[in-house]
């Protein structure tokens, strides 16, 4: 993915990247089944916020827009997996076996709400960033569409988000879901 740096253009197809997670594929199968259930968004939305922290819903805007965005929030993506009851990885194109039992989130209880375990991220980043002996700017390079700031910031439990967050995970060879923890 290192083609000597992140002019526009590179950026542009690292942001195309097939590892990259399809936000407007996620869109398309959240109607469909908001459709096929005969929900209107506000309640396909009430479903989906089950176990959010009261005060922080996501919006039925927010999960429409999804359709035009580049990137999400992700542990609001998360709750939207959840109600499809699917993998992060089975949003990734070409992804062989995203539905494998290694990719699925965690089965939990209604009011517990998804979240990436952020400092997680960071330690496994670190560990293999150090055991291959190459800096974070090596890193964000590899990863693409991070800076070397934003991948250390992750140790503070800085936000996440989609697609980041899966191109973090192939780049760590690990499941999405092995940085998932319920609160």
């Amino acid at each position: 993915m290192d083609q000597g740096g992140a002019h526009g253009g590179e950026l542009a197809e690292e942001l195309n990247d097939p590892v990259d997670f399809n936000l407007k594929a996620l869109y398309r199968a959240l109607d469909q089944q908001r459709q096929a259930r005969g929900l209107s968004w506000a309640a396909a939305t009430l479903e989906i916020n089950r176990g959010q922290t009261p005060g922080h819903p996501i919006a039925a805007s927010t999960i429409r827009g999804l359709e035009q965005k580049p990137a999400a929030e992700a542990d609001g993506v998360l709750q939207m997996l959840r109600w499809l009851d699917r993998t992060p990885e089975s949003f990734v194109p070409g992804f062989a076996d995203a539905s494998a039992q290694r990719f699925q989130l965690p089965r939990v209880r209604d009011e517990l709400t998804l979240r990436f375990n952020v400092p997680a991220i960071h330690a496994a980043l670190e560990a293999r960033r150090g055991a291959r002996g190459i800096t974070w700017t090596a890193v964000a390079r590899e990863i693409g569409g991070f800076t070397p700031g934003m991948l250390t910031r992750l140790k503070h439990g800085s936000r996440i988000g989609f697609p980041g967050v899966m191109r973090i995970a192939a780049w760590l060879e690990e499941p999405a879901s092995s940085f998932v923890v319920a609160r």
